[in-house]
């Protein structure tokens, strides 16, 4: 199924960490924290401003993002649990991080 975001919303897929601690001990889900480290999926067009003109989004897919730790909104897509954040959530892009794509 495909989702466009409309205006200044970002679709993102969290990117989940090691489960293992430097000493080698595992962490159950249940004692974890969710990431604030996403990957976006999908972008919408901008934010419009008071005189009705497009503001375009900083973002583009395929970026690693940091995002504040309780914003967004959780929704199930195809069986994935991804997030809806405004723009305004997102604290900033990580440079050279990897999406895990390869380039084609």
């Amino acid at each position: 199924m495909k989702f466009k975001p409309l205006r200044d919303r970002v679709l993102v897929r969290r990117v989940e960490k090691d489960e293992k601690t430097a000493g080698g001990i595992i962490i159950p889900d249940t004692a974890k924290e969710k990431p604030i480290e996403a990957e976006v999926i999908a972008v919408g067009p901008g934010a419009i401003d008071e005189a009705g003109k497009l503001i375009p989004i900083a973002i583009k897919e395929g970026d690693i993002v940091l995002f504040a730790k309780w914003s967004g909104t959780e929704i199930k897509l195809d069986g994935e649990e991804l997030l809806i954040l405004k723009e305004a959530d997102i604290l900033g892009i990580l440079e050279g991080a990897s999406s895990g794509k390869k380039a084609a």
